[in-house]
């Protein structure tokens, strides 16, 4: 620019895309390590300082803004760290959306984003948000994106703006009141996916349906499982009773679901009931009416709670599934004590006790319900 073959004779030289008071932090800066930046010049001063390569600068505008990074806000920085490339902004404004999701989405940032950082953020496992609210809260960003577009805000070109981030909204965590009141109604999705959405609500086997029903935990860490048993026989019957298992654990976790075995004779599906009571108040803490395909082999197959289900430490509680189908594989040599250890050297301890009554067989030497799938 000023030196060189190719220096400018200009008196003046002008930079068309450099806000001045951002030019002149980075010129306070550089010649006295002065940082001077507000939440008017911050995200200026940091494109300034990207573009002329003033890493340090950079740095003191990130430190900047995490500090200031709030609720309210957070859809917005994250826009511009995925802008300005800046991962450890970005993730701490993800860790921020996830903690507080119902603020963040209802802050005026979250319509003005991109349909990427949209998809991305409806992508996370760890929304603390019910699914049916996050509908909403999409919607209403379709409707913006309409007019920046310049379309007319019609159900056909608020499916068109969407594209991928409609198929990303778990509508199987919905219930079907929610799913009737708001989705079904919403003019967003077709007839067909609003009738296969419906018989996934309501009858069983239930059909598959090209939505995600992974429930957002809003939990950190990796998924856990333990199994209770050590090995596997042929023929468990179920004829309308459930099968129950009592337990115990030592630390506060959060159940997601059980792994359950299927079928003797081939693939197979079933109907089920699953549920989690605490022993002592017999209070149902969670439960969920589904469905599973099984393939005939002795291994367990997942069936999930629509949201976590908190367990507390030293609280006896009961787990329930109720089959509807022909005679499955079960666990035999079952162990009353289970330890799952992490790297890290945390142990989560698990302790099995028979449930009284009526328990279509299962205890803990034999029986249904092999596998606890939590988060610690």
């Amino acid at each position: 620019m000023f030196n060189g073959g190719m220096a400018t004779t200009s008196a003046e030289i002008e930079l068309p895309d450099v806000e001045p008071a951002a030019f002149l932090a980075l010129l306070r800066f550089l010649y006295s390590d002065e940082v001077q930046i507000g939440p008017e010049t911050v995200m200026t001063t940091l494109y300034t300082a990207k573009k002329y390569a003033v890493p340090a600068l950079e740095a003191h505008c990130v430190e900047f803004l995490t500090k200031h990074l709030r609720a309210d806000n957070a859809f917005m920085l994250l826009t511009q760290a995925r802008l300005f490339d800046e991962p450890q902004l970005a993730s701490l404004c993800l860790d921020t959306i996830d903690k507080s999701t119902v603020d963040a989405i209802s802050a005026e940032g979250f319509t003005d984003i991109d349909i990427d950082t949209l998809c991305a953020v409806l992508e996370r496992d760890t929304l603390s948000i019910r699914e049916s609210r996050l509908f909403g809260a999409v919607v209403r960003w379709a409707e913006a994106e309409c007019q920046r577009q310049q379309l007319p805000v019609t159900f056909a070109n608020k499916q068109k703006v969407l594209g991928k981030a409609l198929s990303l909204i778990r509508f199987p965590l919905m219930t079907i009141e929610e799913f009737a009141a708001g989705p079904a109604q919403s003019g967003i999705l077709s007839d067909r996916e609003v009738v296969n959405l419906f018989l996934h609500f309501t009858v069983n086997p239930k059909p598959r349906v090209e939505y995600i029903d992974r429930p957002r935990c809003c939990l950190r860490g990796k998924e856990c499982c333990i199994n209770r048993f050590q090995q596997v026989e042929s023929r468990w019957g179920y004829s309308g009773t459930s099968d129950r298992i009592r337990f115990t654990v030592n630390r506060r976790i959060s159940i997601v679901g059980f792994g359950l075995y299927g079928s003797i004779h081939g693939p197979t599906d079933y109907q089920v009931n699953i549920q989690i009571i605490e022993y002592e108040k017999k209070q149902t803490l969670g439960q969920n009416d589904t469905g599973f395909s099984c393939d005939g082999t002795a291994n367990t197959f997942r069936v999930m709670f629509k949201e976590p289900i908190e367990i507390l430490p030293n609280i006896c509680y009961t787990a329930c599934a109720t089959l509807k189908g022909p005679d499955s594989h079960y666990g035999t040599k079952g162990l009353k004590k289970v330890v799952h250890e992490t790297p890290a050297a945390s142990k989560t301890v698990f302790f099995f006790f028979s449930s009284p009554g009526n328990n279509n067989g299962t205890s803990i030497e034999d029986g249904q319900i092999p596998e606890i799938i939590f988060y610690t």
